[in-house]
């Protein structure tokens, strides 16, 4: 069966490499890319899913919409420059496009994704929350037309990435976060606690490089070149040397395979006050827990199965 899904993010090194997946996955329709604010602003994250759709050969076959350049409270902050470039991509410069973006509102083009494909629609997301909540709050029912939600953010048993127990997607707009979970629809939460545990080896790409499809090895290419610049911000944040960890496109992998991570389903909120605590996901597994609503966290994954998943695609 083929899944279709929108994917919501802020590319992003790895934004990037979990669109690659999707779009080298057989079972996978992408119905539109949107963008935010995060790694880079929305309309250079959406200029970055440009290219890497024209380096794909997928110009012109996905629609991409900017979205917010702010969180819902109207804050922005600097970029992690040294995680993922000045461009986002590792300072990799990709072809420019022919394909333009969408000139609609980003809630307008989601809604009328969510209609089009509705009950069927899966949203991916890869960065902070805001252009979902921003279209619960213009859309009332747009829950109820989604099938899933899959999101990499948080940190439930492990310390985060922004902050002592924050990870840097919900921790950029934690009361976005917070309207995304308490919404009615089934959410899947790829955290931290996964994503840290799994480590992309500079080996593996250039192997995968070497026995790559040909049509594949424009793509593996330009990942390597990008995870140079990307594996080296990892040495500075996490002290990891060769390698990265797994993000964005183990969320994606999630998406189409649940399979690979052990889950667990807790009530959950949103933490958005505190000067250490501000972005915390918040889980409560006593008999009267608090006011919130059931999420699935996952909080164990089989590594080498998931990163087999993602360079089968390319093979």
């Amino acid at each position: 069966m083929i899944k279709k899904i929108l994917i919501d993010c802020d590319p992003g090194v790895d934004d990037s490499l979990a669109i690659l997946f999707a779009l080298y996955r057989k079972d996978v329709e992408i119905a539109g890319i949107t963008t935010g604010i995060g790694n880079v602003t929305a309309a250079q994250g959406a200029e970055n899913a440009l290219r890497i759709l024209k380096l794909a050969g997928a110009e012109d076959k996905i629609p991409v919409c900017a979205g917010a350049e702010c969180t819902i409270a109207g804050e922005t902050e600097e970029f992690p420059e040294f995680i993922h470039g000045k461009n986002g991509i590792g300072n990799v410069e990709l072809p420019e496009s022919q394909q333009k973006t969408v000139e609609k509102d980003v809630c307008d083009f989601i809604y009328e994704k969510a209609c089009q494909y509705e009950h069927e629609l899966v949203l991916v997301l890869l960065g902070r929350m805001t252009n979902i909540a921003n279209t619960i709050k213009k859309y009332p029912d747009f829950s109820k037309k989604i099938k899933q939600v899959v999101a990499m953010g948080g940190a439930v048993g492990t310390f985060g990435n922004v902050g002592p127990e924050v990870e840097a997607n919900i921790g950029g707009d934690p009361e976005a976060a917070d309207i995304v979970v308490q919404a009615a629809w089934d959410v899947t939460m790829v955290g931290l606690d996964v994503t840290m545990n799994t480590h992309l080896r500079m080996q593996d790409v250039e192997e995968a490089c070497r026995y790559c499809r040909e049509e594949c090895r424009p793509v593996l290419e330009f990942a390597k070149n990008e995870l140079e610049y990307y594996m080296e911000g990892a040495r500075k944040q996490n002290w990891m040397r060769g390698c990265c960890p797994f993000h964005d496109p183990l969320a994606m992998i999630v998406a189409v395979n649940p399979g690979v991570v052990f889950t667990q389903k807790r009530i959950t909120r949103i933490e958005c006050n505190g000067k250490y605590t501000r972005g915390k996901v918040v889980t409560d597994l006593r008999e009267y827990p608090i006011e919130g609503r059931y999420v699935t966290h996952c909080l164990q994954v089989d590594s080498v199965r998931a990163l087999n998943e993602f360079f089968a695609v390319f093979q």
